[in-house]
């Protein structure tokens, strides 16, 4: 399965461990599954691996709905089930390279940690020229105190003190003999198995980039790190809405009041262009429709102002981390005019969603006197959103 890309160097065999679940994030899928940026966590690992040309394989290990998930391995890679713990997932995997022998260099990485870069793979295949074991560290920058019941007690010296990440570099052979002394010993680390071993374990300098994703909030601290623009994807809804004229009621379009012999009836003020703009936002979430959130059945929206309802729909957008970037609406009326209105409408439009009015657009139109509109017996509305949302 390895072959060196260079006779200078040994082989190097990479254990990539990507069995655990990742409940403390709180994602619906395992984290290494969780978009960062393009592409899942685990594939930034092995993208990185199977492009240093020092690497002639490795040994993912991990569920099989997760390999399926993640698509072709890289050449020279194959797969092992993890087991209960990471000792036995590290020693699934060294059953699976048998084979090879005890002078091959191996990297343990966990895939959690994304952001592997060939410098950091370098720096620790040049220190096992000299050692049998190598790890990347970080300084600790931060002031230490031991802590008893929410109480601050006495000071960490920390000078002496480092951050341990991965991969771990070591000759296969002492690995091997680590796990297979350590019988039932835990560690949370291969390096803590082989200096248990009495084996000197080299430090070399790690990187900031490979932080652990082990919360929520840690993928925007990777997005950032690791240079990742916040992905989006443009989302489109449309509206649709009709009112009857009827006597003796105010007409309220565009959330404005427009002076006419006639008003919309309806269970609110019936602003047939917001209710339209309402609905066009909410089709574009995916978050049902004007009638779900606000039901005519209700009788505290009797009457209401329908900008309410399009403030709350701009609201849901702000909720998802979106943004408003154009609305369009086209008004279908024989009368009033609305032309000399439309500057008005959409000013009003632009102050209740809290965008530009150069991302708002309002038109007008007749049915050219056919149909209920033609007749005047009432008004439609036309409206379109396009919202930019974030992928994640």
């Amino acid at each position: 399965m390895i072959e060196s890309s260079s006779p200078a160097l040994p082989s190097v065999v990479v254990i990539l461990l990507a069995g655990g679940q990742g409940t403390r994030a709180g994602f619906d899928v395992p984290k290494q599954l969780m978009l960062l940026g393009e592409k899942p966590v685990l594939r930034w690992s092995l993208d990185s691996f199977a492009a240093h040309s020092a690497i002639g394989g490795g040994v993912l290990v991990a569920n099989d709905d997760v390999v399926t998930a993640i698509g072709n391995l890289p050449s020279g890679w194959i797969s092992a089930a993890p087991g209960a713990e990471r000792q036995q997932s590290v020693g699934n995997a060294l059953a699976a390279i048998a084979d090879q022998g005890d002078d091959m260099f191996v990297l343990v990485h966990d895939a959690a940690r994304p952001g592997v870069t060939a410098d950091v793979i370098d720096r620790l295949i040049e220190a096992l020229a000299n050692a049998e074991a190598a790890i990347p560290t970080l300084p600790v920058p931060d002031t230490l105190v031991e802590q008893s019941a929410n109480l601050a007690g006495e000071v960490v010296d920390r000078s002496a003190l480092a951050r341990v990440q991965t991969p771990q570099a070591f000759h296969l052979g002492t690995l091997r003999r680590a796990h297979a002394e350590a019988v039932e010993a835990a560690a949370t680390d291969d390096a803590q198995l082989v200096r248990r071993l009495g084996v000197s374990v080299a430090t070399v300098a790690g990187d900031a980039r490979l932080h652990k994703l082990t919360y929520a909030e840690d993928m925007a601290m990777l997005s950032g790190l690791l240079g990742i623009k916040t992905m989006t994807r443009t989302a489109v809804g449309m509206g649709y809405d009709v009112h009857r004229l009827v006597t003796d009621k105010p007409l309220w379009i565009g959330g404005i009041e427009i002076a006419h012999s006639h008003g919309l009836e309806g269970h609110s003020d019936a602003d047939v262009g917001l209710h339209a703009l309402t609905d066009a936002i909410l089709g574009a979430l995916g978050d049902g429709d004007i009638g779900d959130h606000f039901p005519p059945s209700d009788p505290q929206w009797r009457g209401a102002a329908s900008h309410r309802f399009l403030s709350f729909a701009a609201e849901r957008v702000v909720e998802r981390k979106g943004r408003i970037e154009h609305v369009d609406l086209t008004i279908i009326a024989e009368a009033p005019k609305i032309g000399p209105h439309r500057a008005a409408i959409r000013e009003r439009i632009a102050e209740i969603l809290a965008i530009p009015v150069e991302r708002v657009s309002v038109k007008a139109t007749t049915t050219e006197r056919l149909g209920f509109t033609g007749r005047r017996e009432g008004i439609s509305a036309q409206a379109v959103a396009t919202l930019k949302l974030p992928e994640n």
